[in-house]
């Protein structure tokens, strides 16, 4: 899954993780790690960005997509690209029926809102 089932040879997307100290962190984070594993994207720095570190946000800027996975609502993720003025699509955690700091994260649950994650970025 390296390239888009729409023709391009550039990768899907660039993924950038909230990686929080919340359970709602903690699933982002696995979430994209997986997505990274399995080839829908490539895993990069989130904290780079809101560093606006120039090689990362270039990176971004010409990225065939940007997928941002925030655990909340504070969306620090979707903030650090609002404030870079970056194109972006945006998850949150707490969207899929996961309760900051009560939700227990399991791995089926992981896997449950890894689908969901990607049937979202599916072309088409």
């Amino acid at each position: 899954m390296d390239e888009c089932c729409c023709g391009t040879d550039q990768p899907i997307t660039l993924i950038y993780t909230c990686s929080g100290a919340a359970n709602t962190g903690y699933l982002a984070d696995q979430i994209a790690r997986q997505l990274a594993k399995e080839g829908a994207g490539k895993l990069t720095c989130l904290a780079a960005m809101g560093a606006n570190l120039s090689g990362f946000v270039e990176s971004a800027r010409s990225a065939y997509r940007n997928l941002v996975i925030d655990g909340c609502p504070v969306s620090c993720g979707l903030k650090i690209f609002e404030k870079l003025g970056l194109p972006y699509e945006h998850q949150i955690m707490t969207n899929h029926r996961v309760e900051k700091g009560k939700t227990t994260i399991t791995e089926e649950l992981i896997q449950q809102v890894k689908e969901t994650v990607k049937s979202d970025l599916a072309c088409g």
